[in-house]
């Protein structure tokens, strides 16, 4: 139960404007102050993430569709839904919880997927509520967030660092989406970042001794077109000529993960009746698809697996989950879209034994904490998420932190928008001095 004194804080404005992500493209920006607090008036802004692999069930991002500006993509509407319609609703308000607020918002959306308002304009008036109770109580965000929680948040995560990019993140031809590192044998998290970083310039020096690109993909990873018959195994073999070149030991303090993003590559062929995965220049099934992870789980020291089948491929993820769910960490993104109604169905199927977190997929920090809490009952893990079109806003650091989830997923070692989710935790980690605790530190 949380003691900060939510009720005593009103919301004097909510301003939302169109703003930039790291793609270049339009996304939401909410500023919102509160009066009553220790700090008066205390403001607190918030910049939401879009994402380009998206599943089918995410909370609806509302955009202007107007081809004549940036195609399509602007965001004037959501703008104007904060603007006009969720600020006159909330103003002169207080409200007892930071649930409170979130259910008014629902509730004035009145639709299931948010589609009315947007989840964008939500979460941004959502997020940026909490940031401005953050400012108006003297307390840092990640210490709001474990009090609101329920946690210790004490908990530095291990980074899912995307090193190398494929799929939508990139336009090299590789089907799968990330290539990460994880830095998990290590004491600190700064001593795991520092590892990535030296692991991430030796990756580049490599490609650019073999005269392939280091130019970047949307997430801050190397994204060079591969040769060969078998590209995804090469990338593997390079991350793990890295890591072995940068004076670190895979399998002890390194580890590998895949994000595949497999809906993405669902074949032409696939039908309803037959799922069949394009990938490597063939049409293969799920049991085909699940064997080539499993071989590569064999081989190398990859612990962790994202969206290794399309979302609707149940079955296939049934398999993929006897298969693999006892060895590594199998994790539902397009599967599960931060949702407790679509975790539900994994968690009763058996199927994965991990949730990805991402905030903009539900479109409320509440709803967000009901899917984090569900898997943590179901002893699902969690991994606190960006998305491909990024900010500078550090939310999710705090959010992992807060939460003390273990696991974050922010990117490469290049990008602003990418490296500043790094940089909270390591003021984080500083801030919390000897009560610190790395999840990867064994």
């Amino acid at each position: 139960m949380s003691q900060t004194p939510f009720s005593s804080l009103k919301i004097e404005s909510v301003h939302a404007r169109e703003i930039l992500d790291s793609r270049g493209f339009p996304t939401i920006e909410v500023d919102l102050v509160l009066s009553g607090g220790k700090l008066s008036p205390a403001l607190g802004t918030a910049l939401v993430p879009s994402g380009a692999s998206t599943g089918e069930g995410e909370a609806i991002e509302l955009r202007d569709g107007d081809k004549k500006r940036y195609q399509g993509k602007g965001v004037l509407k959501a703008v104007a839904n904060t603007n006009e319609s969720i600020a006159p609703a909330l103003k002169g308000k207080s409200f007892p919880s930071l649930e409170a607020l979130d259910e008014a918002l629902i509730v004035l959306d009145g639709t299931p997927n948010k589609g009315k308002l947007g989840a964008n304009a939500i979460l941004g008036v959502s997020m940026a509520y909490l940031r401005a109770v953050s400012r108006a109580t003297d307390t840092p965000t990640f210490r709001l967030l474990a009090e609101i929680y329920g946690s210790e948040g004490t908990t530095l995560p291990v980074p899912m660092m995307n090193i190398l990019n494929g799929g939508k993140h990139a336009d090299n031809g590789l089907a799968i989406q990330e290539f990460m590192i994880v830095p998990r044998g290590f004491d600190k998290f700064s001593e795991a970042l520092r590892a990535g970083s030296e692991i991430f310039h030796t990756l580049k020096k490599i490609l650019h001794d073999r005269k392939l690109s280091t130019g970047v993909g949307d997430e801050g990873g190397f994204a060079p077109n591969i040769p060969g018959t078998h590209p995804h195994e090469e990338v593997i073999k390079l991350i793990m000529q890295a890591i072995e070149t940068a004076g670190y030991t895979a399998g002890k303090q390194i580890f590998l993960a895949l994000d595949c993003a497999a809906s993405e590559y669902l074949a032409k062929t696939s039908t309803k009746e037959r799922t069949l995965y394009a990938f490597e220049g063939r049409d293969i099934t799920a049991g085909e698809m699940n064997a080539i992870y499993a071989g590569w789980v064999a081989k190398y020291p990859i612990i962790s697996i994202e969206d290794g089948l399309a979302e609707h491929d149940w079955a296939g993820w049934a398999d993929l989950t006897t298969q693999l769910g006892s060895k590594i960490q199998l994790v539902g993104d397009d599967l599960f879209v931060t949702n407790i109604s679509f975790l539900k169905q994994g968690i009763d199927k058996k199927i994965a034994n991990s949730i990805l977190i991402k905030v903009n997929q539900i479109g409320t920090v509440t709803e967000t904490f009901r899917a984090m809490k569900m898997a943590k009952d179901a002893k699902y893990t969690q991994v606190a998420s960006h998305r491909s079109g990024e900010t500078e806003d550090t939310f999710i650091a705090d959010l992992a932190v807060g939460t003390d989830c273990g696991q974050i997923k922010t990117g490469s070692l290049s990008r602003t928008d990418r490296i500043a989710k790094y940089n909270q935790l390591l003021r984080i980690e500083e801030m919390l001095g000897s009560r610190a605790r790395y999840a990867g530190k064994k």
